[in-house]
């Protein structure tokens, strides 16, 4: 009775009310109190439990838990001695301060209920916005739920459904692989009695010849032996009486008692070696039974073991004829992927070839033009450099300058290589001087320099007489 009490006391302490939650949850929290436990503030309440061994526990509450007790009764057992009497007293008197701090919480959980009911209301009415009716969302939300919960425990007695036929599925296909094993064991083991059987006629109808053989050599010596007899019957019986001095006859019947034993002997000599024959054959016929027997054990047996490895190897064979067919779907879904890609790549190729060769035809058309403006200029500024000679006097010292800038790539060559080859040579006179510049460029490999090579020639009526040449290399690449 005390430990159903303390449960319940329990029960009832472990329910959490938090500070945060709306007035909603602390009215369903102390309703929920009141209507378990049926206390009212003003009058007396009863509740009990009945014990399992008929007790009938009970507790009388008042007001604010003031005045509480906690009564019991037995009716069928009575506990004797009075420790048992003071524990059960002590007992009852902490179930009844455990009671009476439970409802002090109760009560004070009440009125911060109340407190928070009164700032929520007042914060509503601060706000004063209007709250949304949700009630309908809610039914429709609960119907989902519920067809939800219907539809996967549906799903799962599907997928049970699906597992106990994949299992059964399963058990059907190992006795059926067990069928066939005893059915291939049964059909060898009837072939091979069918052989025993085929080798057995075979010595039957052997021995049946012989036996008719000996049965015909039997007859006929009846036969003779018969007309033997009647033969000297009827020599016994004839009325000749003939009288002859001769030896001593000779008395049939003893020669006919020792041709009937030769024959008889004769006939067990050839049983015995019949019966000998015979169980021979019997015998090499057993042995080579066993032999057979043993032979085919062994032959079923790497009939299974190479089953087996069939089996493995189709098995293996399927997964890969399936990897195969599944790697030909990725690729030719990647072929035509990239395909398509490379489609539109290449039509961006011929585009860029096209503006390439439409830009080299106007680079060589310009080209055209500067080389030919080039030559026209080399022209006048010689002509005007040959007219300020002239008119300066035929002793002018003149000293033309020549600057070439080549950029060249190194693969082993002579750096004193002959620079010239390929320049084009622009002079450009300034009084007394001329300036002559080049500049030519040839890609052959990674490593790339430039070169510049510094000319001065001094010219005295038309004739060099001096010639100085610098030259400065720097790596590009």
């Amino acid at each position: 009775m005390s430990t159903a009490v303390m449960r319940q006391s329990r029960s009832f302490g472990s329910r959490s009310i938090s500070s945060s939650s709306t007035t909603a949850t602390m009215r369903g929290a102390s309703s929920s109190v009141s209507r378990e436990m049926q206390l009212v503030s003003s009058g007396n309440t009863r509740v009990s439990v009945a014990a399992p061994w008929s007790r009938a526990p009970s507790v009388h509450g008042g007001a604010g838990g003031f005045g509480t007790r906690i009564s019991e009764s037995s009716q069928a057992f009575s506990f004797g001695g009075a420790a048992v009497v003071n524990n059960e007293k002590f007992t009852m008197q902490n179930l009844n301060d455990r009671l009476a701090s439970y409802l002090e919480k109760v009560r004070s959980l009440e009125s911060a209920n109340g407190k928070l009911e009164l700032q929520i209301r007042e914060f509503y009415e601060k706000r004063n916005i209007l709250s949304k009716d949700f009630t309908g969302y809610f039914a429709t939300i609960t119907k989902l739920k519920a067809q939800i919960v219907k539809q996967y425990s549906e799903n799962q007695g599907v997928v049970l459904k699906l597992d106990n036929a994949q299992l059964a599925a399963d058990d059907f296909a190992m006795k059926l692989e067990m069928e066939n094993n005893l059915r291939a064991m049964a059909e060898a083991d009837v072939s091979r009695i069918r052989g025993v059987r085929d080798a057995l006629t075979l010595s039957t109808s052997d021995l049946e010849l012989q036996i008719e053989g000996l049965k015909e050599e039997m007859v006929f010596m009846k036969n003779s032996h018969q007309e033997d007899m009647r033969l000297m019957r009827m020599e016994r019986t004839g009325a000749v009486n003939v009288e002859v001095d001769g030896p001593k006859p000779v008395d049939l019947s003893v020669v006919l008692q020792e041709t009937r034993d030769q024959y008889e002997a004769v006939v067990e000599k050839n049983k015995e070696e019949l019966e000998i024959w015979l169980k021979s054959k019997v015998d090499s016929l057993q042995t080579k039974m066993v032999t057979s027997s043993q032979e085919v054990k062994t032959s079923y047996t790497e009939l299974s073991e190479l089953k087996r490895s069939y089996q493995s190897l189709e098995i293996t064979h399927q997964s890969i004829v399936t990897e195969l067919q599944c790697l030909k779907q990725n690729m030719e879904e990647v072929n035509g992927r990239y395909s398509g890609q490379l489609i539109q790549l290449q039509l961006t190729i011929n585009t860029l070839e096209v503006e390439l060769q439409q830009l080299k035809i106007s680079i060589e058309q310009q080209q055209a033009e500067y080389n030919q403006l080039l030559d026209i200029k080399m022209r006048l500024e010689m002509e005007i450099a040959e007219y300020r000679r002239l008119l300066d006097g035929d002793l002018t010292e003149t000293k033309k300058v020549v600057v070439i800038n080549e950029v060249v790539e190194v693969e082993g060559t002579d750096p004193n290589h002959d620079t010239n080859q390929g320049s084009d040579l622009v002079t450009v006179p300034l009084s007394h001087s001329a300036l002559r510049l080049s500049s030519t460029s040839a890609e052959r490999k990674p490593h790339i320099e430039r070169r510049t090579q510094i000319i001065v020639e001094e010219i005295v009526n038309g004739e060099v007489v001096s010639s100085t040449v610098d030259t400065k290399v720097e790596d590009i690449q």
